[in-house]
């Protein structure tokens, strides 16, 4: 199913929720859309199934205009990050519910349910009710119910967020295989980078109702079109500065200089932004060296996450292994030159890193 988005806005009274939006999702694959909360993504997700009317432009459907045509007439499936089941159905015929209003024979329904329960892990369960799950298992219930309806256009509105972590690990891995044979377009929304890097696919970065860039997943993280794509597909924070160019030399103030890469060598002398991804800045010795004073240091895992504050800027290193700091005290950090972005006045790419 191909999904196109044509001038696609919405304003409620005198707020606008939706900028004006050109839009087209891959069809049969996994499109993500990142962002922050508010950013946009629950919206854009209910204007394609149905449950919003834009205020202006067209959404198309294998290139039928469908602006307007109500979400029962259309092929469409969406899990919210809430529990929405139905409360007196046990979990079985929560499953079975859209298999049963499609009329489909009552062996056919025992097969798909049986079999999407006990991917989901829920086969002990099936006799059920929803108030005698835990939180998981209602979300489970709600996957499963979407995934058997075997709908061209599955919407998935951060799904896995009140799972617990190692059901939301395996999960991860599994959608997009429970999705690769069946053909569904699917659109997946989260506000971490990270599990859009995992989940592959394509990726729409949005900021503040606006869609900043789309395209693949690996692309959009390694050469972001403009600083606010970078800052939307980076966590920890990516690290940003105003740098100055003169001649071949980048200057971050007096004493911190660097040969500037190929890319901007002819470019006009004047001043310049980089951003730093927070796992390309380490305490260990290598590369261009800053010092700062640190703010905040927490082991996370294997990592040390190191807020530090560096000429004004506050900059994260997110650093393998322990490394301990007390706050206020002086450090120094090094990065590698040629990993950073380098963006023009108007905060577009100029050139990237890895």
């Amino acid at each position: 199913m191909t999904i196109e988005m044509h001038n696609i806005s919405l304003r409620v009274g005198a707020e606008t929720h939706i900028y004006t939006t050109d839009l087209s999702l891959e069809a049969g694959q996994f499109n993500i859309l990142l962002g922050t909360t508010l950013s946009g993504k629950t919206t854009l997700m209910r204007l394609m199934a149905g449950l919003e009317k834009p205020t202006t432009g067209e959404l198309r459907v294998n290139g039928e205009n469908v602006t307007g045509i109500p979400v029962q007439k259309r092929s469409v499936a969406m899990v919210y990050q809430a529990f929405i089941n139905y409360p007196s159905f046990t979990v079985y015929d929560n499953i079975a519910s859209p298999l049963k209003v499609a009329g489909l024979p009552r062996n056919e329904i025992d097969e798909k349910v049986r079999r999407f329960a006990d991917l989901l892990k829920l086969t002990p369960m099936l006799d059920r009710l929803p108030s005698e799950l835990s939180g998981g298992q209602q979300q489970r219930t709600a996957l499963a119910r979407a995934l058997v309806k075997g709908a061209e256009l599955v919407l998935l509105d951060e799904p896995l967020a009140n799972l617990d972590y190692k059901l939301r690990e395996e999960l991860r891995d599994e959608l997009p295989r429970m999705f690769a044979d069946t053909g569904a377009t699917v659109v997946y929304a989260t506000s971490e980078p990270l599990e859009a890097l995992m989940l592959g696919g394509y990726t729409a970065t949005l900021n503040e109702g606006r869609v900043v860039q789309f395209g693949q997943t690996s692309t959009i993280y390694r050469q972001p079109r403009n600083l606010e794509s970078a800052r939307v597909f980076s966590d920890p924070p990516v690290n940003i500065a105003t740098i100055e160019k003169r001649g071949n030399t980048a200057y971050l103030n007096d004493t911190v200089s660097w040969k500037v890469p190929s890319k901007l060598a002819g470019m006009p002398d004047g001043k310049y932004k980089i951003g730093l991804r927070p796992h390309h800045l380490s305490p260990e010795f290598g590369g261009v060296k800053v010092n700062g004073q640190v703010q905040i240091a927490e082991i996370s895992g294997s990592e040390s996450i190191i807020r530090v504050n560096i000429e004004g800027n506050n900059w994260v290193s997110e650093a393998h292994g322990v490394h301990s700091f007390g706050f206020g005290q002086s450090a120094a950090f090094f990065f590698d030159a040629e990993r950073c972005f380098y963006f023009d006045a108007n905060e577009k790419l100029i050139d990237s890193g890895v």
